[in-house]
C-alpha cells in the first residue's frame, strides 16, 4: 500500500469516528424553540449591551430590532461607543427614535491589560446596574446583529425554564457574496465540529463554547464568577466566557436561522482577517499544536479528493475507495450546515477547497503573532494582553 493509500485510509477512519463519536455535531440539531417560553406568566428585566466600534453601516438595524422585540418584560438597550469615527452615534439615536428604554454612553479610555470590546462591554454592565438594577439577565449583542422579533423571548424561556447560566446562538451570519457562500458555512462547520453543541450543553461534558454575537447571560451568575474583568484580556471572549460560567452552572449554545448578522465579507481578505485574528489564539499559541492541526487539515480534507484522483489514474482501485468514501463520509457531514444556508447541496463536496484556505488563514495567524500584530481589529493590536496601535 502506497503512503497515499495509507493516509487515505487513516482519513476515512477519522470521518467515521467524527460521525458516530462526536457528539453529532454535523446534524446542526441544536436550536431553539420556535415557541420557547410563550406559556411564561411573569418575565425578568433584561439589559441589552451592545459594544460599538465604527459600526454605523448596522448599528441602527440592530438598535431597531432590539427595541422592536416582543418581549413581555422591562428591556432596557445600552450602547456603549468604543470611540467611533463613523457616524456610529448618530445611527443609534436615530434608530433609537427617543425611546426611553434606549441608553447611548461613549467608552472611556481603554486600560492596559483589556481588550476593547470587552472593556466596553463592562462599561455597559456598569450602566446596566444603574439604568436597570433588578435585571436578572444580561443581553450581550454585537452591533451587527438583526435580531428576530421573538428572539428574547426564546432566549429568556430558554434560561428561565432550563435554569442556564448562559444561553448562546451561533447566528446566521451573511451568505451572499462568492467568498461568503465558500467559506461562511465552512466556518460554522469547523466552529462546532470543534465544540460539539451537544457536548457544551451537557453537564457531563467539560467542553464550553458560546457564539459572541448573542449571549444571554444570568447576571448573578456572572457577578459571582467574576465579572467581565475575569476575562478581560481574552481575545476569544465568548468561550471564555463559557467556560468561566459552565465551571459553575448550567450553559447552552445553538444555531439561529432568524437572527442574522449583516457583516459583510465581499473579499477573500476581509475573511482572512477575521480568521487570522484569533485562530493561532485558539491553538494557545503553541507551535506543537499548529503542526498538528496543519496535518490534522491535510489528512482530513485534502487527501481523500486526491486519493480519489490519484487513485482512478494510476489505477490504484482501494487508493480511489479510500479516497472517494472519505469524500463522501465529509460531504454527508457538511451538508446539513449547506441546507441552513440555503445553498445547493453540491456545494458540500467543495468543503476541501475551503479547509485548504482555512489552513491558509491559520499559519498567516500563526505569523502575525510572531509578528507582533496578534489580534490586530479595527485600529487596535493586543500583544500579550496589551494593547496598541494596528
Amino acid at each position: 500500500m502506497t503512503a497515499l493509500a495509507g493516509l487515505s485510509l487513516v482519513s476515512l477512519l477519522a470521518w467515521l469516528w467524527l460521525l458516530f463519536l462526536r457528539g453529532g455535531f454535523w446534524r446542526a440539531d441544536q436550536r431553539l424553540a420556535e415557541e420557547g417560553g410563550a406559556e411564561r406568566g411573569s418575565w425578568p428585566a433584561v439589559a441589552v449591551v451592545v459594544p460599538a466600534r465604527d459600526e454605523a453601516e448596522t448599528i441602527g438595524a440592530t438598535v431597531s430590532s432590539l427595541l422592536s422585540q416582543d418581549y413581555p418584560g422591562p428591556l432596557a438597550v445600552i450602547v456603549i461607543d468604543d470611540g467611533s469615527a463613523d457616524g456610529t452615534t448618530g445611527r443609534a439615536t436615530e434608530a433609537a427614535s427617543g425611546d426611553s428604554r434606549f441608553h447611548l454612553l461613549p467608552g472611556r479610555p481603554l486600560p492596559v491589560g483589556w481588550t476593547g470590546k470587552l472593556w466596553a462591554v463592562a462599561q455597559g454592565v456598569d450602566v446596566a446596574a444603574t439604568a436597570m438594577p433588578d435585571a436578572e439577565f444580561l443581553l450581550l449583542t454585537d452591533a451587527d446583529i438583526v435580531h428576530d422579533g421573538a428572539n428574547l423571548r426564546r432566549l429568556v424561556g430558554k434560561a428561565a425554564g432550563d435554569n442556564l447560566d448562559l444561553v448562546s446562538l451561533m447566528v446566521h451570519l451573511r451568505c451572499e457574496s462568492f467568498w461568503e457562500k465558500l467559506l461562511i458555512p465552512a466556518f460554522v462547520f469547523f466552529f462546532q465540529k470543534l465544540f460539539p453543541f451537544a457536548w457544551v450543553n451537557s453537564a457531563r461534558k467539560s467542553t464550553a463554547a458560546a457564539a459572541g454575537g448573542c449571549m444571554l447571560v444570568r447576571r448573578a451568575a456572572l457577578e459571582a464568577a467574576g465579572g467581565i474583568a475575569a476575562i478581560r484580556g481574552r481575545l476569544i471572549d465568548d468561550c471564555a466566557l463559557a467556560a468561566l460560567l459552565k465551571g459553575r452552572g448550567r450553559i447552552w449554545l445553538g444555531l439561529a436561522s432568524k437572527t442574522i448578522s449583516l457583516r459583510r465579507y465581499d473579499r477573500l481578505s476581509g475573511i482572512a482577517r477575521m480568521v487570522a485574528r484569533t485562530a493561532f489564539e485558539q491553538l494557545g499559541n503553541s507551535p506543537a499544536l499548529l503542526a498538528g492541526t496543519l496535518a490534522g487539515m491535510i489528512v482530513l480534507y485534502a487527501v481523500p479528493p486526491a486519493a480519489l484522483v490519484v487513485g482512478l489514474v494510476a489505477g490504484d482501485l482501494p487508493m480511489a475507495i479510500f479516497g472517494g468514501l472519505g469524500w463522501a463520509a465529509m460531504t454527508v457531514a457538511y451538508s446539513p450546515i449547506v441546507r441552513l444556508y440555503r445553498l445547493s447541496l453540491p456545494r458540500a463536496a467543495a468543503l476541501p477547497i475551503a479547509a485548504v484556505l482555512y489552513t491558509v488563514f491559520t499559519l498567516e495567524s500563526a505569523r502575525r503573532t510572531w509578528r507582533g500584530e496578534g489580534g490586530a481589529w479595527k485600529g487596535r493590536s493586543y500583544r500579550g494582553g496589551v494593547p496598541g496601535k494596528g
